[in-house]
């Protein structure tokens, strides 16, 4: 009888496992690609493309134009970096921070079009991890993740907006009162 009874765990055990098998098979179509297709870049990845794309424009501007030009390097490029009080310190034209989370649909979208679309000359969006940072989010009264704040040159919050519906670089930037 006992050998019956673990017989039995074994085939239920079994059984299990393999309509949890098909169950998982069949949410992603038999396709594991998908489920990698949903990961986003590290903060490393970000930093390297936004960097990238920073410094070849400025190294090639002031090698292409003439000293007599300096009005247009007044206007700094966009850029897209992790937060860090150094970062927000050496932050060229309006900062902005972005309260990111990475359990976050929307956030994660957001993200996806800063990098897709590149952020627009004269603004620094500093990308904040919203878990880790809950002495920052009282100090800009930040209660919801996908929350974008624009700062003054002093570090005061000008404007605090959520692009929750709409998580594009534009609904946001139009948001804050960025947009020309």
């Amino acid at each position: 009888m006992k050998s019956g009874a673990v017989v039995g765990l074994v085939i239920a055990g079994v059984l299990v496992l393999g309509v949890g098998g098909a169950v998982a098979v069949s949410l992603t179509n038999g396709d594991e690609s998908e489920t990698v297709a949903v990961t986003t870049p590290s903060p490393v990845e970000t930093e390297m493309v936004v960097d990238d794309v920073s410094d070849d424009d400025m190294t090639e501007e002031p090698t292409d134009e003439s000293a007599g030009e300096a009005e247009t390097d007044s206007v700094t490029p966009g850029a897209y970096v992790e937060y860090s009080e150094a970062a927000l310190a050496s932050a060229e034209g309006t900062p902005v921070l972005f309260f990111h989370a990475t359990w976050c649909p929307q956030c994660r979208a957001l993200d996806e079009d800063i990098l897709a679309s590149g952020v627009p000359d004269g603004i620094t969006i500093l990308k904040v991890d919203y878990d880790s940072n809950q002495e920052l989010r009282q100090q800009y009264g930040v209660t919801q993740q996908t929350t974008l704040v624009e700062l003054d040159s002093n570090g005061e919050a000008l404007t605090t907006f959520i692009p929750y519906e709409d998580p594009s670089l534009d609904f946001a930037l139009a948001g804050l009162g960025l947009t020309g």
